[in-house]
């Protein structure tokens, strides 16, 4: 089993309801799922986005950045939402949603290495493991890419989002 970092992109009508019925909302993002696995729309597209497996490294490398928003964990509580895989989802509102895609437009992948040794992810036990080598740390350049690309077109769009890790 595998721990995967998961977004969902939903309007402010959305939000508060999801807020107040976070049970509403799962099944909203399940239905969602549903309907986006057959078309596999661009990240700019999807509603539903995932960094997969490389959201612990993602995680790392934007702490260490001193990133302005925790685009990985979600920044405020989902409600009384109940566990959704590992720890209850959380979100992002709209303007931090804002401001992520700001500090993201700023920021390149190979930025975010600078300076990087896979023996500090080794030593963190960043998840999944596996950093042998320094090109190792390619392996988060696509999810990387793909979520600047993501953030970017939810801000454009005015939307906050659900952030939670399954």
């Amino acid at each position: 089993m595998s721990m995967i970092g998961e977004y969902f992109r939903v309007t402010a009508a959305e939000l508060e309801r999801a807020i107040a019925d976070p049970n509403w909302a799962l099944d909203h993002i399940a239905e969602t799922q549903d309907a986006e696995a057959d078309r596999e729309p661009s990240p700019a597209e999807a509603r539903h986005f995932s960094t997969y497996q490389s959201w612990h490294l993602l995680d790392f490398l934007l702490r260490r950045a001193d990133f302005p928003v925790d685009v990985v964990h979600g920044e405020e509580a989902l409600g009384e939402a109940d566990d959704w895989g590992y720890g209850p989802p959380r979100h992002i509102p709209a303007f931090r949603v804002g401001v992520a895609a700001e500090a993201l437009t700023r920021l390149t992948y190979s930025r975010l290495l600078d300076g990087v040794e896979p023996e500090e992810l080794t030593a963190a036990e960043i998840y999944p493991l596996g950093w042998e080598d320094r090109a190792s740390l390619e392996w988060g350049r696509d999810w990387f890419e793909d979520l600047r690309e993501y953030v970017g077109a939810a801000a454009a769009a005015g939307d906050a989002l659900i952030v939670w890790l399954d």
